[in-house]
């Protein structure tokens, strides 16, 4: 079996506990307009290669990953696209080595299609980009219904999780919004971390590079003042979905 891949990083420390081999799939079914990998969309470009072609990649820097408590972490693009392909990956990972395995992920695919994946996926970093369904699909071109289900699937199986938003100035950071996301995350099991990744312009020369029209020029990177407002407000949701269950005095999940 062959997949179609962007790039590696064979040093990274942000997609999941620690130094992690990082692969990057090509193809994507969302198109973001505040992507800043839109040259990995395109579901027949990149390069071709086996498992074993990655592997041989992977081996060379095993000491790092094991000394760290890292692993590998494959992301893209959408993995969940080629996941055959990332299932084979993860088995082989674990087979020889024992490796840490996560999945970096949008969530727009069908949870039955991703099983024999997610059954040797030890971590679900989950974009959770936009929860109000309009401003999701005018954000991504898609809207997020098959995404929430896709959570609720991973909360089923109690699979670690970690969430990720994306915070945009005046796009992603409505107050509503980040409520309704608080209350969201905290009726899932498995979630072991919220992260907001603040939103940054480093992406824009790929988009100039296609020749595209960047959606969001002028939307700048958010100040830790919002960053910080933004997270009261998810935890608000959170503290409101514990109060209609029933749970106040509960112990909460790390954010």
């Amino acid at each position: 079996m062959k997949g179609r891949i962007h790039s590696i990083d064979t040093f990274g420390t942000v997609d999941g506990p620690g130094i992690r081999f990082v692969l990057f799939m090509q193809g994507c079914a969302l198109q973001c307009r505040f992507c800043h990998n839109p040259d990995t969309w395109d579901t027949g470009a990149g390069k071709a290669v086996s498992v074993e072609e990655v592997l041989q990649e992977i081996e060379k820097y095993l000491p790092y990953y094991r000394r760290s408590g890292g692993g590998i972490t494959v992301t893209g693009g959408e993995p969940t696209l080629q996941a055959g392909f990332v299932a084979e990956l993860f088995s082989e990972c674990k087979r020889r080595w024992g490796l840490h395995t996560a999945l970096d992920s949008s969530g727009f695919c069908d949870p039955g299609h991703a099983k024999a994946l997610l059954d040797v996926t030890d971590l679900v970093l989950l974009d959770l980009k936009q929860m109000n369904p309009e401003k999701h699909e005018w954000l991504t071109s898609r809207g997020n219904d098959r995404i929430l289900q896709f959570a609720a699937a991973l909360s089923e199986r109690n699979k670690p999780m970690w969430i990720r938003h994306v915070l945009i100035p005046g796009i992603t950071d409505d107050g509503n919004d980040l409520r309704v996301l608080g209350s969201f995350v905290e009726g899932l099991r498995g979630v072991e971390k919220l992260e907001l990744l603040p939103y940054h312009r480093m992406g824009i020369y790929k988009w100039q590079q296609l020749g595209k029209a960047y959606p969001l020029e002028g939307v700048q990177t958010p100040t830790d003042r919002e960053v910080q407002r933004a997270y009261r407000l998810i935890e608000e949701g959170r503290a409101l979905y514990r109060r209609e269950q029933g749970l106040t005095g509960v112990a909460e999940q790390t954010c």
